[in-house]
């Protein structure tokens, strides 16, 4: 590529969160005449300048189709967007880079487990456990499958506390799973389960392990070989990459076991009347033009975030975590999952008096605070908690102990105008 991204320089103790916003252009901008606080990385994160400068380079000098041109062009795609596989293989621990599939994220990724697999492996009577809390992205591929197979689907609760109930999971666990669902980090309550634990009981009963590492991947490192998963998804967007870019990690030999998600161009060997053959993972999943210049930009956002280093980043996100479940609790406010840190991600979820959240969120963005309202894509885990949605503020790598101060001091002023 032609101009070479900026790194963060690496700091092992702690993140140089003032140097590290220098590199966003977004924070700089006011909403409602105020500084902007940008408190919904969970929903999708902001994007340094390196994966901006690399998106406009490939546009402005390498733009090319990959893997189907011998000219100079083709070839500088091609080359950069297997080095954003190789890099993102580097990112989490895979064995190698043809062990990720690139697509849109999660949601896709989840998409094709459930069906390349699913629809082919489940049969009558097989069981999948997932659990309370999980986002519909990991909930309704399965029911699809289910639906078409004749399995069953289970659900392990979750603790009053918000963690996952393992003496549940014990129970439900058995000689009939076929897969356990999982998230890695809970998009609402920010919680992480015991994913080497579960997938060693999995794996002792037959089962494959499928984790949603929308948050996971994002915010916490990750090593795929110490976590022994089968399928662990990736969303570029909510880790300073591009939109509609991320992958599906997969074992080598389920994805060669799998049957094609979608089918078309490049994803074939030979194409007869009556049948075709298919290329090796990770093609054989990657049907028609791909979102080239998103995946070598998210190949920038893991550039980016190594500089930092994800240690660094997920200790930083833990404190700011602990500063905020104290300051929202002292504010009043209801906050739902684990009170300890230790266990847990940098999403806050919580309900403050008696204003619905999508009014408190309205409120808060006149005062220039950006979070999420909703039931955040979990409505059974909403059910669970007993409230029709939350207010979530979520942070990363460029938010500051100020702005949880200045959330405090909006919710304030929002409890005021509603005279709660």
């Amino acid at each position: 590529m032609g101009r070479m991204a900026r790194v963060v320089e690496r700091r092992e103790d702690s993140l140089d969160v003032e140097r590290v916003r220098k590199d966003f252009p977004i924070l700089e901008r006011t909403v409602n005449d105020r500084p902007l606080v940008y408190l919904d990385s969970a929903n999708t994160s902001q994007k340094p300048r390196q994966v901006i400068d690399v998106l406009i380079d490939f546009y402005e000098r390498h733009n090319a189709n990959i893997h189907r041109a011998v000219h100079t062009l083709g070839e500088e795609a091609t080359q950069a967007y297997e080095g954003a596989r190789a890099k993102l293989a580097d990112f989490i621990g895979a064995p190698d880079p043809s062990c990720i599939v690139f697509n849109r994220g999660t949601t896709e990724s989840l998409n094709l487990v459930a069906h390349a697999w699913g629809r082919k492996f489940l049969r009558e009577g097989d069981e999948v456990l997932l659990t309370e809390m999980e986002h519909h992205s990991n909930i309704v591929p399965w029911q699809l499958a289910a639906a078409a197979t004749g399995a069953r689907l289970r659900y392990v609760p979750i603790t009053d506390e918000g963690r996952l109930d393992m003496d549940e999971f014990d129970q439900l666990l058995s000689d009939r799973t076929r897969a356990v669902c999982v998230t890695g980090m809970s998009n609402v309550l920010g919680t992480m389960p015991p994913l080497r634990r579960i997938a060693d009981a999995a794996h002792a009963v037959g089962a494959v392990v499928v984790v949603d590492g929308a948050q996971y991947v994002s915010h916490s490192p990750v090593d795929v070989g110490e976590l022994d998963c089968d399928f662990l998804s990736i969303s570029g967007h909510k880790m300073m990459g591009p939109t509609a870019s991320g992958g599906l990690y997969g074992k080598r030999q389920l994805l060669e076991e799998m049957d094609p998600f979608l089918g078309g161009g490049e994803m074939i060997m030979e194409v007869l009347p009556d049948r075709s053959t298919y290329k090796e993972p990770p093609w054989k999943f990657e049907a028609g033009t791909m979102n080239i210049a998103q995946e070598i930009g998210l190949g920038a956002a893991v550039d980016y975030l190594q500089s930092l280093g994800m240690d660094v980043v997920h200790r930083h996100e833990q404190e700011l975590a602990a500063y905020a479940i104290e300051r929202l609790t002292e504010a009043g406010a209801t906050v739902f999952g684990p009170q300890d840190t230790g266990d847990r991600g940098a999403e806050v979820s919580f309900w403050y008096r008696d204003i619905h959240p999508h009014d408190l969120a309205q409120i808060l963005d006149q005062e220039g605070v950006a979070v999420r309202a909703g039931h955040h894509c979990d409505q059974i885990l909403m059910r669970r908690l007993g409230v029709p949605a939350t207010t979530r503020a979520s942070f990363y790598a460029y938010n500051t102990r100020d702005e949880v101060d200045v959330l405090v001091a909006a919710l304030q002023r929002a409890g005021d105008l509603f005279g709660s």
